[in-house]
């Protein structure tokens, strides 16, 4: 770790949507007590601007997915490079970013019950939002609440184009749907949201032409097609029906996207520093950072991260509060009190563990930034 100058409150290549809403830390990156999510500001912002440029030359639109970050001043400087709005997957999410003025929201996940459809009722009369449906029941319930609200709502059909989740896979059915949104008062239809699966892309592609093909056949146009996915997300393949891209994760990335080949180490932005804090044999260490530090997801890698000064240690288990370590491989191995950085198998679950990150370049700590949606998950 590149040794600390001391603390430094504001740095001026900051971009002005987080050195406003940088908090101070008053102290330096040795003293920062661990564990602690370190977010590199001029790694995280070259991942911004290279998406935003990415999606401008391939002529779509770019709508980041604030999941990862759930900050506002990330979402902020999103739309300031040119993002046309954002994706949210939970009202709260969404409340979040309208108290900060965001006003194009889309909310990518159904939503059902009296009390949270009233929520979005309220959301959706202070901002142009959207919401996703897979059936009448959630169309009807959306639209309930949006004409009680006095307001009107976007309305995407999701689809499954090949990821197994949420969303019609049949044309006919997706057609129907969309027809319905149109015909409802309170309601427009806003176009197709997906989710692929990774390396699905050309199935998704054709997926989605023989939904557009049927809803155009019942007479109505597809205003928007929208899709999402950060393993692919580099990838010239089945953007052909595509008009809209939702990626989160790319902002910090995270050691899942590293092993797909989707980013370098270098392009990293996130990490979790910790403590060596005991060697109790010769193959095991521990460091201070377990479950509520760092991320549970495997998602088919080799244990629970990868730490960079010793890449050959294995964080073969996770407790609440303790990482156990097999240094059995590494040349040279940890000493305890030693500090070292943890790159998390995946970065959305582990910004939402904190409330607030450390903003840091160069080896220095500038400040604290508050994870504002963090917990906000209903």
């Amino acid at each position: 770790m590149p040794a600390s100058t001391g603390y430094a409150p504001l740095m001026i290549d900051l971009p002005q949507s987080l050195r406003s809403r940088l908090q101070p830390a008053d102290r330096t990156i040795d003293t920062l007590e661990t564990p602690a999510v370190l977010i590199d500001a001029p790694i995280a912002d070259a991942n911004l601007r290279r998406w935003q440029d990415r999606c401008a030359r391939a002529g779509i639109a770019n709508r980041p997915h604030i999941k990862t970050h759930r900050s506002v001043a990330w979402a902020l400087r999103q739309m300031e490079l040119g993002a046309g709005g954002i994706t949210v997957q939970t009202v709260g999410e969404g409340e979040v970013m309208a108290d900060a003025g965001i006003t194009d929201i889309l909310l990518a996940t159904n939503t059902l019950g009296e009390a949270k459809l009233a929520r979005l009722g309220a959301l959706a009369a202070r901002c142009d939002l959207a919401a996703v449906a897979d059936s009448a029941a959630v169309v009807d319930a959306v639209a309930g609440t949006a004409r009680a609200a006095g307001s009107t709502l976007r309305v995407f059909v999701e689809c499954d184009t090949g990821g197994a989740r949420c969303g019609l896979s049949d044309p006919s059915e997706i057609a129907a749907l969309a027809s319905r949104i149109a015909g409802t008062d309170g309601l427009t239809f806003g176009g197709l949201m997906t989710y692929p699966a990774a390396g699905l892309r050309a199935q998704s592609r054709d997926a989605l032409e023989k939904a557009i093909a049927a809803i155009r056949a019942a007479g109505l146009d597809v205003p928007v097609v929208t899709t999402g996915g950060s393993p692919d997300m580099w990838s010239d393949e089945g953007l052909a029906p595509v008009s809209e891209y939702r990626a989160g994760t790319y902002i910090y990335n995270d050691r899942s996207l590293l092993a797909r080949g989707t980013a370098a180490l270098d392009e990293c932005a996130m990490t979790v520093l910790a403590t060596i804090v005991s060697r109790p044999t010769a193959d095991r260490a521990i460091i201070d950072a377990g479950s509520k530090a760092l991320t549970s997801d495997l998602l088919g890698l080799d244990g629970y991260g990868m730490v960079l000064e010793h890449p050959q240690a294995v964080l073969y288990q996770l407790n609440e509060e303790h990482g156990l370590l097999d240094v059995s491989r590494c040349t040279t191995p940890p000493r305890v009190g030693e500090r070292v950085r943890v790159l998390p198998n995946h970065a959305c679950v582990v910004a939402n563990l904190v409330d607030r990150v450390m903003i840091v370049s160069e080896g220095r700590l500038l400040g604290a930034l508050a994870v504002d949606a963090r917990g906000r998950s209903a």
